[in-house]
């Protein structure tokens, strides 16, 4: 399979790593990036990233492939897969596949336009073995009627300060820290309810990464942790000082449609990170954690365990075993059509829930998204001009 890639980021990098070792025949025949942070990763590998190209049209004009990789910064997705689906091709875009409520109604529109069929999305929880037999659980009836879920994603220091440096710390780039880094969360949960969020409230805000807790000032030299991962592209060395805006820890809660009712906590600054949820119903509880690899399932009228597995992280993935899945499953889409068990419209979905969190937040008031559920779907189902 031969791909173009616009933002040849770490993380498409990583995932051209990834996608030669499921397909040999692989390749990368040119890609659009003025600071290609991930290309010293490939060549380490021993892939090629093909031919540099000044522009995406220059790019989509030279060289033919079968998908476009898109991994730029998140702001401009929307202008990259616009272009992508104008000029005929199968596009993929990392998540979140767009970074504001008005960009979501956009790409609704395009969707209208151009069928969904030729965009996939990034979200790469769904491939996850974890998810994959949690979601099957709750199809089966072994917890009844989805009652409530608690929910969580938080990140060890090293990952926090990543934020903090990286041009992720501008919510005019990212879109917000709960955009860009829980909207995986997000999306398997609005999976599991099977309605869309519909009221949302939320409080948070920076308290760690502050100049009062920089560690410098209580003398401590040894600052290798904040500066662990690399950041690229407007990459700074500021962690505890930083001029990014976006929060530090943030608590949310949802009520779907059907009556559903969540919270949602994220931390930047976990010493024993974990990614953890606890599905509760009407017959029974799931509980798991991503990191920490393990699903169980009780019964609510036995109290019995019926379901304990454990789950091993692999040599290839970054994601619990999803990172591979998601390659294998891309690759079967672009050459057989094989459904994907992730849509953009999930996609849109989780990121509209996820930017009106940020929203309650900033208004310190509940948010109501049903008039934002009525502009998106008359964008998505508008007929094609």
């Amino acid at each position: 399979m031969k791909v173009g890639i616009i933002g040849l980021g770490f993380r498409l990098g990583y995932l051209a790593y990834v996608f030669k070792a499921i397909d040999e025949n692989f390749e990368v025949v040119g890609y659009v990036d003025p600071a290609p942070a991930g290309l010293p990763g490939m060549q380490k590998d021993g892939i090629s990233a093909g031919k540099a190209y000044a522009t995406p049209e220059e790019l989509i004009a030279n060289e033919k492939f079968d998908l476009l990789m898109i991994g730029s910064p998140n702001h401009m997705h929307l202008d990259h897969i616009r272009l992508g689906l104008e000029a005929g091709l199968k596009v993929f875009c990392e998540k979140p596949i767009v970074s504001t409520i008005e960009q979501s109604l956009e790409l609704a529109r395009l969707m209208a336009k151009f069928g969904h069929e030729r965009l996939m999305v990034g979200l790469v929880l769904r491939y996850s073995p974890l998810y994959r037999d949690l979601s099957a659980t709750v199809a089966s009836g072994k917890l009844g009627n989805v009652v409530s879920i608690e929910a969580s994603e938080h990140i060890e220091p090293y990952h926090g300060a990543f934020f903090m440096r990286d041009w992720r710390r501008y919510e005019r780039y990212s879109g917000s820290f709960m955009l860009e880094k829980c909207c995986h969360d997000l999306d398997l949960y609005n999976g599991l309810v099977g309605a869309r969020p519909e009221r949302v409230a939320s409080f948070g805000g920076r308290k760690t990464f502050i100049p009062a807790n920089d560690p410098a000032r209580e003398g401590i030299n040894d600052l290798e942790l904040f500066h662990r991962k690399p950041s690229g592209w407007m990459g700074s060395d500021k962690v505890f000082d930083s001029d990014g805006d976006i929060i530090d820890y943030q608590v949310a809660i949802v009520e779907y449609a059907n009556g559903v009712g969540m919270n949602f906590h994220t931390n930047l600054n976990v010493p024993d990170q974990f990614r953890r949820f606890c599905v509760m119903g009407s017959r029974g509880m799931a509980e798991g954690d991503f990191i920490r690899g393990y699903l169980d399932v009780h019964e609510v009228l036995t109290g019995k365990k019926v379901i304990e597995n454990k789950y091993a992280a692999t040599a290839l993935s970054q994601h619990y075993g999803a990172d591979e899945q998601m390659a294998a499953d891309l690759i079967a889409h672009v050459r057989t059509g094989e459904t994907l068990p992730v849509s953009t419209v999930d996609a849109l979905e989780a990121g509209i829930l996820a930017l009106s969190m940020d929203e309650a937040r900033m208004k310190r008031s509940v948010v109501d998204l049903r008039p934002v559920w009525d502009a998106f779907d008359q964008a998505l189902y508008a007929k094609a001009s």
